[in-house]
């Protein structure tokens, strides 16, 4: 792992072994970063940070373009890495790192909107803000996207002037060490640390009292322990992109084949379902009902499950046994429930998937509000399908949960989506569409689906602090 500008390994020896999902042979392993690993990455950083704020804003540009550049180079090695690491398959996994090398980019060009402010109080004096770094940030990233949430989380952080560590999942943490083998090898030492380990590390980064600044990708559970823990050593700005248990909701004026098929890519089958933006509710009226539930059917039933390495395959492995065992227990209560099991629920069949945390992909119907698969984030290939009448029926089941984190409105009547996009408790909506992320646009949730809003503007200006002064002429 990287501290100080220098690959070490965990000052305990101890290590974190990875194992691929699929077939479950080990793959690599980590260091096994503990509390004193975690005070040496915070004490390069404190170091580091004051020399990198008092860089020019071109100069800090320059170096992090050319970390993309090195970064590319090894776009291949990878690309193989994440999918052997994480059972996502390789044809969407693709887009990953060129998308997160564009996202670093872009706040790379953003930067020099980092302004403050003139505020014309009294006719004889000047009043001003100034934007500061808070110093030493960390970001505690997601097992879904390795990489791309490591080069998203690096760039606001970085162009405020802030030195930033790293705490990758210890269910997917090997692409980890190239980032930072690369970053050794083109930013200045203590600047970006990257701290591989279980929830010893992560516990020290949120307790650590010089960190100031952090940001967790994950489940709303963890993110709300970070919270507590966090409140007990020191006031500390913390942002929470957490889960989602996010409404499709399908207008009855709206195309019944489009909608299904969106419905079915909204749930990011390419990642098993893992993703905390998935549609995982897909919520008809009653006039569209049977025909969206058997366009859905018949798409999830043809999805082709498979080696996660086969440009063929579009669903792969779930990623950890942990993950395994809560998404079989949330069929089998969806079963036991009854719920309507169209497709899907079981291991598929075949002698390449004995072993390793293999399930189909799975639809439900005829799901209503109090079943616990309408109810909870299941964070797996699992979509529940649900039917309802009036518009006060279904803004009632949509905003009946906990989370808040997306949504998806199909129609054709401008008035209806504007007014149902309004009355939704969701941070993110989509009008005829699903999945896409625009760059530019703020991207976080309602409710417990996190706090703070990333990948714009707004997220880098949360990376500073604003002081104001007052010249007395």
């Amino acid at each position: 792992m990287l501290i100080g500008g220098r690959m070490v390994e965990s000052a305990s020896g101890r290590w974190l072994d990875s194992h691929n999902p699929a077939n479950l042979e080990p793959i690599g392993r980590v260091p096994m970063a503990d509390t004193a690993d975690v005070a040496a990455a915070v004490e390069a950083a404190l170091t580091a940070q004051k020399e990198w704020a008092a860089m020019d804003m071109n100069r800090r540009a320059a170096l992090l373009l050319k970390f993309c550049d090195r970064l590319q180079e090894r776009s291949d090695e990878i690309l193989a890495l994440e999918v052997a690491d994480t059972g996502n398959t390789i044809t969407p996994m693709r887009n990953d790192l060129a998308n997160g090398l564009e996202r670093l980019r872009y706040f790379v060009g953003i930067a020099y909107e980092l302004k403050g402010q003139s505020v014309p109080s009294t006719a004889k004096n000047l009043h001003f803000t100034i934007r500061e770094p808070y110093g030493v940030c960390a970001r505690i990233l997601a097992f879904n996207h390795p990489i791309y949430f490591a080069l998203c989380g690096i760039g606001a952080p970085l162009m405020a002037g802030n030195a930033i560590i790293l705490k990758p999942s210890e269910q997917s943490p090997l692409s980890a060490s190239i980032f930072g083998e690369v970053a050794a090898e083109v930013l200045p030492a203590g600047i970006v640390s990257v701290v591989t380990g279980g929830q010893e590390a992560g516990e020290a980064l949120v307790r650590h009292p010089r960190i100031k600044r952090l940001s967790f990708v994950g489940s709303a559970r963890t993110g709300m322990a970070i919270q507590r823990t966090a409140a007990e050593v020191c006031v500390k700005h913390v942002s929470l992109e957490l889960g989602g248990k996010n409404p499709f909701i399908v207008y009855p004026d709206a195309p019944a084949a489009k909608a299904a098929k969106a419905a079915v890519s909204g749930m990011n089958f390419g990642w098993q379902g893992q993703s905390c933006g998935s549609t995982s509710r897909l919520m008809v009226h009653a006039d569209l009902y049977d025909e969206v539930v058997d366009e859905v059917a018949k798409s999830v039933g043809a999805i082709r499950v498979g080696d996660p390495f086969r440009d063929d395959s579009q669903m792969g492995p779930i990623n950890s046994a942990a993950q395994f065992d809560k998404v079989r227990a949330a069929i089998a209560s969806g079963i036991d429930d009854g719920a309507r099991l169209l497709c899907g629920g079981k291991r598929p069949e075949g002698r390449e998937f004995e072993t390793g945390y293999w399930v189909e992909p799975t639809v439900f119907a005829d799901v209503t509000p109090d079943m616990r698969i309408a109810r909870e984030e299941i964070f797996g290939p699992v979509l529940s399908i649900m039917k309802w009448s009036t518009e006060e029926e279904m803004i009632e089941m949509a905003n009946g949960v906990d989370l808040g984190l997306t949504a998806a409105v199909w129609t054709n009547d401008i008035t209806k989506a504007m007014k149902t996009a309004r009355a939704l408790e969701n941070g993110y909506v989509w009008i005829n569409g699903v999945g896409a992320h625009v760059r530019g646009m703020p991207y976080g949730g309602y409710k417990n689906s996190g706090t703070g809003r990333e990948r714009g503007l707004e997220e880098m200006i949360s990376y500073t602090e604003e002081k104001s002064i007052h010249i007395m002429l």
